[in-house]
């Protein structure tokens, strides 16, 4: 199959699928009008993956069950993809904590920190990353750049927490660099590999703490993440959240204190929602079917026919390596006029952010450049009629 074609296959029919009209476009100028409806070309990812076909019936059917009380199927599928997430992020299942959102895994690890703790951050990094350690008044929270956070660890380090890939621009943190300079110092490291996990190959057990939330490129819904504990990192981790499922039996664990917490990391756990780790099991099902390296192949190689038609068009991309996120700055305001062409991109810290994942195609790429072609006409032409209309208006006054 043609690495440029949708990989998404039956699980994104085509009603739900991105745009997929005929284009001649190959990274050079001069296009062919759609010659069918248009289709949405979702380029927008890194907010939130589309849900498979297959995630979704599960959740309908799991909306049928719950009226009838029927829960048989909540524990096991919340078994399914903590172990289906292990074997992507390359850990035993048993090191893996389930919960709803990545701020809380974090405001459990800020939790343990001693009093005066120095937090290394990157600037502009994800709140739901830095801010549980902003708001610990006794902790020092040091940002530095992302390209300097390895060689900003120093012996009163204690934690270095960083975005593997960042959300504002798709900019990859250099990973090996900062674990070497962290072990160097005896500092823990805490990924945040939300913007990653799905199309960039992971091998969490290298790190004290991975987070990832799962609804973007792991294709679940809102309220399913994951956190990886190393077995040391576990000695130092207070599970402050841990309720009667975190119990090592947990059915004997409902009244009173938990006498005996999980030997594993589901003591960390953090009460999941379990409708949506329904769909989750088949969102993580997918993912491991189509294969990350596979999707990665796939991704890049989308984003970097779409850096080729940018340049082209004289726009400027972020360098980012090879990521599968393309910020192009100054043009944030852009993202609503391409909604109504049909393109979903994000505005993020003034850039305008597109994002490419297994259902995008060349298809796509290709009608997002033919979109901003006519924006940047559309936008140019206003320009200079408001130059000529000031140079008019000029004229006039005495």
């Amino acid at each position: 199959m043609n690495s440029l074609e949708s990989l998404g296959g039956a699980e994104f029919p085509p009603h739900m699928q991105p745009y997929t009209a005929q284009s001649t476009h190959s990274g050079q100028r001069g296009h062919t009008a759609p010659t069918q409806p248009l289709r949405t070309a979702y380029l927008n990812t890194a907010f939130a993956g589309l849900g498979p076909a297959k995630s979704a019936a599960a959740l309908r059917q799991a909306a049928d069950a719950w009226t009838v009380a029927d829960q048989s199927a909540y524990e096991p599928a919340v078994t399914a993809a903590r172990a289906s997430f292990a074997r992507i992020a390359s850990v035993p299942a048993d090191r893996v904590a389930v919960g709803s959102a990545v701020s809380m895994h974090v405001g459990l690890i800020a939790s343990a920190l001693p009093p005066g703790s120095e937090v290394l951050v990157a600037q502009g990094d994800f709140s739901s990353l830095v801010n549980p350690f902003a708001v610990r008044r006794d902790v020092k929270l040091r940002i530095v750049p992302l390209e300097s956070v390895a060689e900003e660890v120093r012996e009163d380090t204690a934690l270095v927490a960083v975005s593997e890939v960042q959300s504002a621009d798709g900019r990859i943190a250099d990973l090996t660099a900062i674990r070497e300079a962290a072990a160097r110092h005896g500092a823990r490291t805490l990924i945040d590999a939300t913007q990653s996990a799905g199309w960039r190959q992971m091998n969490a057990a290298q790190y004290d703490y991975v987070a990832v939330g799962a609804f973007k490129w792991l294709l679940c819904p809102r309220g399913v993440s994951f956190l990886t504990v190393s077995e040391s990192s576990a000695e130092e981790l207070l599970p402050v959240f841990a309720g009667w499922s975190a119990g090592e039996d947990p059915w004997l664990s409902t009244y009173g204190p938990v006498t005996k917490l999980a030997e594993s990391a589901r003591r960390f756990d953090i009460a999941p929602p379990y409708l949506p780790y329904l769909a989750a099991e088949q969102s993580l099902a997918l993912i491991e079917e189509t294969g990350v390296e596979r999707i990665g192949a796939h991704n890049r190689a989308l984003a970097r026919r779409f850096r080729a038609g940018l340049e082209a068009l004289g726009h400027e991309s972020v360098p980012t390596g090879d990521s599968p996120i393309v910020a192009v700055p100054g043009l944030g305001e852009a993202a609503a006029q391409l909604a109504r062409a049909g393109v979903l991109a994000s505005s993020r810290a003034g850039n305008l952010r597109f994002s490419f994942h297994l259902y995008n195609s060349a298809a796509d790429v290709d009608h997002a450049l033919n979109v901003l072609e006519t924006y940047a006409k559309e936008t140019g032409s206003k320009e200079k009629l408001h130059r000529r209309l000031g140079r008019g208006s000029n004229s006039l006054r005495p």
